[in-house]
Order: structure tokens, then C-alpha cells, then sequence
């Protein structure tokens, strides 16, 4: 029995935020939430990061560490990891089947994410981590994540304008529901935020008396290099193997979660600060890979955020033009993201995302046509292996497959 057969069921009940299902199917499974000491990680862009630098952080300083991120690229055992180790097959299949047996046949049915939720919270307590870095799903008030009562920290990366349709048209609003994670008197690291987003979370933090933590980016030192300075004596020289810009924040929020772990009696020395750093991976995410041999930048790109940060580490790179390769789910801001990346004399090859809601390559043509007119070729292909063929017959250009990370995923895979 497959993981996908015993998940699929659930996949019926869509999205639905709220928290009553994932509070009585924990309570039926004995309330695991409550045995793990958390940090919670809401946000736009960079919770993932932020995740793999702090777990990796926390695993090298000697603590079991659980880790639990969505979407997964490849296999749903990603999303649950120890110790930076995916869960193996055969143990997700087993804490799937016990939540499956805690589900109250009278009770409205929990959705898809609910049931991999609880899985995590019931993997965690039954290995009996030290700690776990949890990533919100969607939103963060009323997300399955949002039942841990006293979080040892909450974080929130960053605030664009993403999934509005379920959290609200304006950058205030969607602010509202991921400060939703604030928990009274558990400290909060905020990253950049818009500034009627900030005055949101801000406000929160005041009336839950949080005490709030908004560290200044680090500073970009020779490649691959960083400095934080935070509440330290002396600067933090560490690596930083991810790449972009917008890493000098993410892993300055990362680093300051870190600082109040430590005020808080943690053991994390400065030499586990930098050897987690330095081993951190994030797979999708600005990632140099290859197809048949030949050099190609993935990134998941999927909100406009996201697609900024991926045009200035282009720009960074100094090339004279870009040949993008790109899918996106049909309910993605397309017009923003075309404006953001695409420049006259660049190529676009479209190609739909397999197996979800994606929005059709011929329309995505025409509306990059009619953003962009200068571009030097515009081609929707119908799947993903011609196109990225197509794009490599211009060998002094750069290709960058991007759109969707389920578009990535399928790519991995």
C-alpha cells in the first residue's frame, strides 16, 4: 500500500482552513502536539529557508530535531524530517495508518494536509525530539499548524500578496491572519515586512505582550560568505550556501530565532551556527542543477515575491539575455510575474504543471506577448521534456525553469 492511496481519500476535502478537525483528531490521538517543544514558522516567502537553516542549526548543536515544510517536490516523506532525514516510507506509512484509525466516524472528515499534520505531530512525540520546526501551511491562524499553545518562538518571514483569495485582498489582511500565530508572551522574530503589515503583526505583539524581534539583514561578505551582527559582542562571520539576495534576510531571521533559543538556556555554540549554515540545502529554491549535461537555474518563483528575488540574483549573474521555461497553476498572479522577469530579447517556452490546476501555456503566450512584445520568442509546448529540449538551442543563454514548485517537483523527480 502506497503512501498516495492512503492520502488520495483525503485529497476530496480541498482546502479548508480551521482548526476543530486537526483539535479532535490530535485529541484522539492523545494530544502529541503538546509534548514538542516548537518553533513556528509563518510567511510569503523565505519559511522554508528559514526551516532548513534553523533545523540544520539545532541538528548540528547535538538536538533531535524534527522538521516538518509542504509542499513536498518529489515524495510526500520530505515534508517530515529528523535530524534533516526524511521519514522513510515504510515509518509515514505507519503514523498515516494510526491517524487514519483516530479519525471519529462522526466527526466531518479532516482534509489531506490536516492528516499529514497530525502524522507529524505524532512522528515528533513518538521520536521524542528535543525540538520541531514547524512551517505553516497557509495563512497561519486558522492553519492545521496552529495548535501548539506555547511556541518557543514565532516567526514571520515576509508578507506579499498570496493566496488572497482565502486570506484577504490586502497586504494588512493576509498580515492579520499569519500574526494569528502570535502566542501571548512567546517572543516573535518578524523579517521585512510592508509597513501596514508590520503596524499589524506589530500592534499583536503589543496586546499578546510578545516581545518582538526585527533583526537587520546581514551583511554580504566575500561569496558565499555573511555577517550578523543581532545582540552579539562581535559580528557572526558564516557561510551561506544558498543563493539570492534576499538569504541576507532569511538567514538574519533564522540567526536572531537562534539568539533568543540561546537567552532561553539552549546550548548552541557559534561552531553549530556555522557548520548548520554551512550545510543547509533547500531544494527548488535557486538551485544550479543540470538537464542532460547542460547548466540550468530552478526556482519555484510562484508569487510575485518570489519572482523578484529570482530576477535580481539574474541580474547579479550579468547575462544578455534569459531563456525562461515556465508553468504556473492557474490561480498564481501571471501578469506580475511576467512584468517582474521578463525583459525584451529574452525566450519563454510555456508548459502546463502535471497534475494540478494549471494554467493553460497557449493563454499564458498571449498574455506575455502582450506584457513583454519585444521578447525574441514565445512557444507553449504541451509538456515539460520538449520545451526544455527547445530552450537549450541557444547556447549563450541562461535557461531558468520556474513558475510553480510542484513545476520544480515534477522536474526533480
Amino acid at each position: 500500500m502506497n503512501i498516495n492511496s492512503l492520502l488520495q481519500p483525503f485529497q476530496s476535502f480541498g482546502v479548508h482552513l480551521g482548526l476543530s478537525r486537526i483539535q479532535s483528531l490530535l485529541a484522539n490521538l492523545g494530544n502529541p502536539q503538546n509534548q514538542v517543544p516548537v518553533i513556528h514558522v509563518a510567511g510569503s516567502n523565505g519559511k522554508g529557508s528559514v526551516c532548513a537553516y534553523l533545523s540544520s542549526i539545532l541538528t548540528e548543536a547535538g538536538y533531535r530535531t524534527g522538521r516538518y515544510t509542504s509542499p513536498h517536490l518529489v515524495d510526500w516523506t520530505e515534508r517530515i524530517c529528523l535530524n534533516n532525514h526524511p521519514i522513510t516510507a515504510g515509518e509515514l506509512h505507519k503514523v498515516l495508518l494510526q491517524v487514519q484509525a483516530a479519525i471519529a466516524a462522526d466527526e466531518e472528515s479532516p482534509t489531506q494536509f490536516e492528516v499529514i499534520t497530525a502524522a507529524a505531530w505524532l512522528y515528533f512525540a513518538q521520536q521524542q525530539v528535543d525540538v520541531a520546526v514547524i512551517e505553516v501551511g497557509l495563512g497561519g491562524r486558522l492553519d492545521a499548524t496552529n495548535v501548539c499553545q506555547k511556541p518557543l518562538v514565532s516567526i514571520i518571514t515576509s508578507i506579499s500578496r498570496e493566496h488572497w483569495q482565502r486570506l484577504g485582498n490586502t497586504v494588512a489582511e493576509i498580515a492579520g491572519e499569519k500574526a494569528g500565530i502570535l502566542k501571548h508572551g512567546c517572543p516573535v522574530v518578524m523579517g521585512k515586512l510592508p509597513a501596514d503589515a508590520e503596524q499589524v503583526v506589530r500592534s499583536r505583539a503589543l496586546q499578546l505582550q510578545c516581545p518582538l524581534i526585527m533583526p537587520q539583514s546581514a551583511r554580504q561578505l566575500e561569496p558565499g560568505w555573511a555577517e550578523y551582527v543581532g545582540n552579539r559582542q562581535k559580528p557572526l562571520k558564516y557561510p551561506l550556501p544558498l543563493v539570492g539576495q534576499i538569504q541576507l534576510t532569511n538567514s538574519a531571521v533564522a540567526l536572531a530565532a537562534v539568539e533568543v533559543l540561546q537567552n532561553q538556556g539552549w546550548n548552541i555554540p557559534e561552531s553549530a551556527i556555522i557548520h548548520g549554515m554551512a550545510k543547509t540545502q533547500w531544494l527548488g529554491r535557486m538551485q544550479w542543477t543540470t538537464w542532460k549535461n547542460q547548466k540550468l537555474l530552478l526556482d519555484g518563483a510562484h508569487n510575485p515575491a518570489a519572482a523578484q528575488v529570482l530576477r535580481d540574483y539574474v541580474d547579479s549573474l550579468d547575462v544578455p539575455s534569459v531563456t525562461w521555461v515556465m508553468g504556473m497553476l492557474s490561480t498564481k498572479d501571471h501578469s506580475d510575474i511576467f512584468q517582474i522577469l521578463l525583459r525584451s530579447h529574452d525566450q519563454l517556452y510555456l508548459v502546463p504543471v502535471p497534475e494540478h490546476s494549471s494554467a493553460d501555456p497557449g493563454e499564458l503566450a498571449q498574455l506575455a506577448i502582450s506584457i513583454c512584445p519585444e521578447l525574441e520568442g514565445c512557444y507553449p509546448y504541451p509538456e515539460l521534456s520538449p520545451a526544455l529540449d527547445a530552450a537549450f538551442t541557444r547556447n549563450d543563454d541562461l535557461v531558468v525553469l520556474c513558475g510553480s514548485l510542484y513545476l520544480a517537483g515534477h522536474f526533480l523527480a
